[in-house]
């Protein structure tokens, strides 16, 4: 085997299956608890924990001026984006 080749085992960049199965199982519940409903509850209740979760989910590089428009180096969808903005609005 030569160094540095990859030989078998999965392809570079799949998914794990078991992060794939508890991905699933958290939607699942999520779903269940209320979905946007319930997530909109948290960021009320326990804004810390909520952040923390916007900071897991949103791309790791982010830049705003204040006064302009908000904008992301990552990829967030239109609708994601409509309601990060909704919810900053209720931050101030």
């Amino acid at each position: 085997m030569a160094k540095g080749q990859k030989t078998g085992g999965r392809q570079k960049g799949s998914t794990n299956k078991l992060t794939a199965d508890v991905k699933e199982m958290v939607l699942g519940a999520l779903d269940k608890a209320g979905g946007l409903d319930y997530l909109y509850t948290q960021s009320q209740a326990n804004p810390t924990a909520f952040m923390t979760l916007i900071g897991k989910v949103l791309p790791l590089q982010i830049g705003n001026v204040p006064g302009e428009e908000f904008k992301t180096q990552g990829s967030l969808a239109d609708s994601d984006k409509a309601i990060l903005e909704r919810f900053l609005k209720t931050q101030k």
